[in-house]
Protein backbone atom coordinates (compact mmCIF):
# COMPACT_ATOMS: atom_id res chain seq x y z
CA UNK A 1 0.00 0.00 0.00
CA UNK A 2 1.67 3.19 -1.20
CA UNK A 3 0.97 6.56 0.46
CA UNK A 4 0.21 8.96 -2.39
CA UNK A 5 -0.86 12.09 -0.50
CA UNK A 6 -1.21 13.64 2.94
CA UNK A 7 -2.86 16.91 3.91
CA UNK A 8 -3.67 18.70 7.15
CA UNK A 9 -6.94 20.56 7.60
CA UNK A 10 -8.89 22.17 10.40
CA UNK A 11 -12.30 21.06 11.57
CA UNK A 12 -14.71 23.94 10.95
CA UNK A 13 -17.44 24.91 13.38
CA UNK A 14 -19.95 24.23 10.59
CA UNK A 15 -18.83 20.57 10.49
CA UNK A 16 -20.39 20.04 13.93
CA UNK A 17 -23.86 18.64 14.53
CA UNK A 18 -26.39 18.91 17.35
CA UNK A 19 -24.53 16.22 19.33
CA UNK A 20 -21.43 18.47 19.53
CA UNK A 21 -19.22 16.34 17.30
CA UNK A 22 -18.39 16.34 13.59
CA UNK A 23 -21.32 15.16 11.48
CA UNK A 24 -20.71 11.85 9.72
CA UNK A 25 -21.16 13.44 6.26
CA UNK A 26 -18.26 15.80 6.96
CA UNK A 27 -15.87 12.83 7.10
CA UNK A 28 -16.65 12.22 3.41
CA UNK A 29 -16.00 15.90 2.67
CA UNK A 30 -12.59 15.67 4.37
CA UNK A 31 -11.49 12.80 2.12
CA UNK A 32 -13.00 14.51 -0.93
CA UNK A 33 -10.94 17.62 -0.16
CA UNK A 34 -7.81 15.44 0.17
CA UNK A 35 -8.49 13.70 -3.17
CA UNK A 36 -9.01 17.01 -5.01
CA UNK A 37 -5.83 18.48 -3.48
CA UNK A 38 -3.93 15.33 -4.54
CA UNK A 39 -5.27 15.47 -8.11
CA UNK A 40 -4.40 19.16 -8.33
CA UNK A 41 -0.87 18.47 -7.03
CA UNK A 42 -0.35 16.05 -9.93
CA UNK A 43 -1.62 18.31 -12.71
CA UNK A 44 -3.43 21.62 -12.92
CA UNK A 45 -5.91 20.21 -15.46
CA UNK A 46 -6.88 17.14 -13.41
CA UNK A 47 -10.53 17.65 -14.37
CA UNK A 48 -9.84 18.21 -18.05
CA UNK A 49 -12.64 19.02 -20.45
CA UNK A 50 -12.45 15.56 -22.00
CA UNK A 51 -12.37 13.40 -18.84
CA UNK A 52 -12.83 13.52 -15.07
CA UNK A 53 -12.83 11.21 -12.05
CA UNK A 54 -16.11 10.15 -10.48
CA UNK A 55 -16.73 8.44 -7.18
CA UNK A 56 -17.96 4.89 -7.77
CA UNK A 57 -17.97 3.65 -4.16
CA UNK A 58 -17.06 4.77 -0.65
CA UNK A 59 -16.68 3.03 2.69
CA UNK A 60 -16.07 4.81 5.97
CA UNK A 61 -15.27 3.13 9.25
CA UNK A 62 -16.04 5.64 12.00
CA UNK A 63 -13.56 4.86 14.78
CA UNK A 64 -14.26 7.75 17.18
CA UNK A 65 -16.04 11.12 17.20
CA UNK A 66 -14.17 14.25 16.17
CA UNK A 67 -14.61 17.33 18.33
CA UNK A 68 -13.90 21.00 17.77
CA UNK A 69 -11.39 22.53 17.66
CA UNK A 70 -9.21 19.92 15.99
CA UNK A 71 -6.61 19.74 13.24
CA UNK A 72 -6.78 16.63 11.08
CA UNK A 73 -4.30 14.72 8.97
CA UNK A 74 -5.90 12.93 6.01
CA UNK A 75 -3.74 10.34 4.28
CA UNK A 76 -4.51 8.65 0.95
CA UNK A 77 -3.05 5.27 -0.04
CA UNK A 78 -3.14 3.53 -3.42
CA UNK A 79 -4.64 0.12 -2.61
CA UNK A 80 -5.68 -1.27 -5.99
CA UNK A 81 -4.84 -0.01 -9.44
CA UNK A 82 -7.15 -1.27 -12.17
CA UNK A 83 -7.34 -0.48 -15.86
CA UNK A 84 -10.17 2.04 -15.42
CA UNK A 85 -10.44 2.35 -11.64
CA UNK A 86 -8.38 3.23 -8.60
CA UNK A 87 -9.13 2.13 -5.06
CA UNK A 88 -7.79 4.66 -2.56
CA UNK A 89 -7.49 3.85 1.11
CA UNK A 90 -7.92 6.78 3.46
CA UNK A 91 -7.19 7.57 7.09
CA UNK A 92 -8.43 10.55 9.07
CA UNK A 93 -6.23 11.08 12.11
CA UNK A 94 -5.54 13.80 14.63
CA UNK A 95 -2.67 16.05 13.62
CA UNK A 96 -2.37 17.22 17.23
CA UNK A 97 -2.55 13.93 19.17
CA UNK A 98 -0.37 10.94 18.27
CA UNK A 99 -2.17 7.68 17.63
CA UNK A 100 -5.72 9.07 17.41
CA UNK A 101 -7.52 7.51 14.43
CA UNK A 102 -10.94 8.99 13.72
CA UNK A 103 -11.84 7.04 10.58
CA UNK A 104 -10.52 4.87 7.79
CA UNK A 105 -11.89 3.19 4.69
CA UNK A 106 -11.72 3.22 0.91
CA UNK A 107 -13.03 5.01 -2.14
CA UNK A 108 -13.15 3.73 -5.70
CA UNK A 109 -12.56 6.31 -8.42
CA UNK A 110 -13.37 5.76 -12.11
CA UNK A 111 -12.40 8.16 -14.91
CA UNK A 112 -15.05 8.90 -17.50
CA UNK A 113 -15.17 10.82 -20.77
CA UNK A 114 -17.72 13.46 -21.78
CA UNK A 115 -20.31 10.80 -22.59
CA UNK A 116 -19.98 9.21 -19.14
CA UNK A 117 -18.19 6.14 -20.47
CA UNK A 118 -15.33 4.81 -18.34
CA UNK A 119 -11.87 5.24 -19.81
CA UNK A 120 -8.38 4.02 -18.87
CA UNK A 121 -6.77 5.81 -15.93
CA UNK A 122 -4.77 8.89 -16.91
CA UNK A 123 -1.04 8.21 -17.19
CA UNK A 124 -0.21 10.72 -14.40
CA UNK A 125 -2.55 9.01 -11.94
CA UNK A 126 -1.20 5.58 -12.82
CA UNK A 127 2.41 6.77 -12.44
CA UNK A 128 1.70 8.38 -9.05
CA UNK A 129 0.25 5.11 -7.73
CA UNK A 130 2.79 2.60 -9.06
Amino acid sequence: MKTVFEIAMDVRWGDMDAFNHVNNASYLRFIEEARVAWFKSLTADWAAVDCAPILAAATMNYRRPIGWPERLRVTLHAEKLGTKSLTLGHRIESATQDGVLYADGTTVMVWVDNSGTSIPLPAGIRAACE
